[in-house]
């Protein structure tokens, strides 16, 4: 694909190329029936041209030398009619150590070897095992999804990249009744890698195991009072406070917006024990679902710290935004299709472990909860969120508790990270699986381990 791109006439003007050759499978088995078997294609080059500080943005699904090259044309027109009514911009870009060569994210064995017939079998199997784990599971379901990449980028300023990575996901769902009750519960896992990395900490079949235990469990489980508690976080609940409260609002497009980090570079916002970074690898164990090697501005990625020691640090950034703020782009810039313009997104987005045993946090608590199974939520720009858990575990007097319904947490993030006390020493992914929407989906990851601090309660779930 090279040949095609370096056969294009590029302009004065900085020119970005990106070939996106996109295969998306998915299966959903659902109640013993096959609901859904999908294989897609999405292919095409999509062209940025920047002029005085201005973007023009064209695509084309047509591959030929002469196709490209009209969308370049197109890209280069919308560029400096835009430019003509912008005023104030960054008129140059950042510059920075740009790709080159092969990247290609790490597989013990690739899922594009293992034949789609292999995923839907696998599918029907956990499915039709749900009823027989639980004798009030009144419907089951198992869904897997795959996101298989190539790219070829090429910028006027030198990157040359050939990008290859692949993400699979896979998710169960059991529903279980008791006198009129139903309580539902979802174990899911998505990562960058094969089947191997998927499956690493939970085989499909103990996935099915555990959320069939749980929403049996949850049926018989009480209410949590509401209010102000002490509370330990497990990493998929710390992955979403700090990816949808956090993470969004030091999006340096976000920060230049007026989000809550507007300002605050350099100054104390979080706890002396809390270290945030985002990262395009997968730090501290592998297979993360956010990992993205180079960004589609042709930038290797690296790890970005936003907090250290509780002082805000950076932003995440593109070669735009970090023109603005005189840094190095971090490697944020992401487009999720080859239609699709480049924006700041996250990527891995973590807290760093610390030196806490979980025993040791659990022990040291004397009237607190345990906050488990993130689910849903919002978060805005002033960093407040008001989060659904799935499970709460009280703890009484450094004794841990019987399972209760899920709640609904809220707080404001920056707040919440101020009051952090302790810091656990083992570290997980945990938010692999779905996506992060911002006018585009992207793959991301975020989690860290486990932490202590303060937050607000709702009481009974949706309450």
């Amino acid at each position: 694909m090279f040949d095609v791109l370096e056969g294009v006439r590029l302009g004065d003007d900085y020119t970005e190329l990106r070939w996106h050759d996109r295969t998306a499978r998915r299966v959903l088995v659902e109640n013993g029936k096959i609901e859904t078997v999908r294989s897609q294609r999405h292919c095409g080059v999509g062209v940025r041209v920047f002029h005085k500080g201005a973007w023009g943005f064209a695509s084309t699904s047509l591959l030929d030398p002469a196709s490209v090259q009209a969308a370049v044309a197109r890209a280069e027109t919308a560029a400096k009619a835009a430019a003509k009514v912008r005023t104030g911009e960054a008129k140059t870009l950042a510059t920075g150590t740009l790709g080159q060569g092969d990247f290609v994210t790490e597989a013990h064995r690739r899922v594009s070897e293992l034949p789609f017939g292999e995923k839907i079998d696998l599918c029907v199997r956990i499915e039709n095992s749900l009823k027989q784990l639980g004798q009030r599971v009144t419907s089951g379901a198992t869904g897997y999804t795959e996101l298989i990449d190539e790219k070829f980028i090429l910028t006027s300023d030198g990157a040359r990249v050939h990008l290859v990575d692949e993400k699979p996901e896979f998710r169960v769902n059991v529903v279980s009744q008791l006198e009129g009750d139903l309580q539902s519960h979802t174990e899911a896992s998505g990562h960058t890698g094969g089947l191997t990395e998927l499956f690493a900490r939970m085989s499909p079949e103990e996935m099915a195991e555990r959320a069939v235990k749980m929403s049996t469990d949850l049926l018989r489980a009480g209410y949590v009072d509401g209010g102000k508690v002490q509370a330990i976080l497990t990493p998929a609940v710390l992955g979403l406070l700090v990816h949808e409260a956090i993470g969004h609002t030091v999006e340096a497009d976000f920060v230049l917006s007026g989000s809550a980090a507007a300002g605050k570079l350099g100054q104390k916002v979080a706890s002396d024990l809390v270290t945030l970074c985002d990262s395009g690898h997968s730090e501290h164990q592998p297979g993360a679902g956010g990992v993205v090697l180079v960004d589609d501005e042709g930038v290797p990625t690296q790890k970005t710290t936003i907090i250290e020691r509780g002082v805000l640090k950076g932003y995440l950034h593109n070669r735009e935004t970090a023109a603005k703020f005189g840094v190095e782009p971090t490697g944020n810039a992401r487009a999720f299709e080859y239609d699709d313009v480049p924006l700041i997104r996250m990527r891995n987005t973590y807290i760093e472990p610390g030196e806490t045993k979980l025993e040791e946090m659990i022990a040291d608590t004397k009237d607190g909860v345990l906050l488990a199974g993130a689910k849903n939520g919002q978060a805005d720009a002033n960093a407040e969120f008001m989060f659904v858990v799935g499970e709460v575990y009280p703890i009484k007097n450094g004794k841990l508790g019987p399972l209760h319904r899920g709640t609904t947490i809220t707080g404001d993030a920056f707040e919440v990270l101020g009051s952090v006390d302790r810091v656990g020493d083992q570290f997980e992914w945990d938010l692999g699986s779905g996506y992060c929407g911002k006018g585009q989906q992207a793959k991301v990851d975020a989690g860290g381990p486990h932490v202590r601090c303060e937050l607000t309660l709702a009481g009974q779930e949706g309450a």
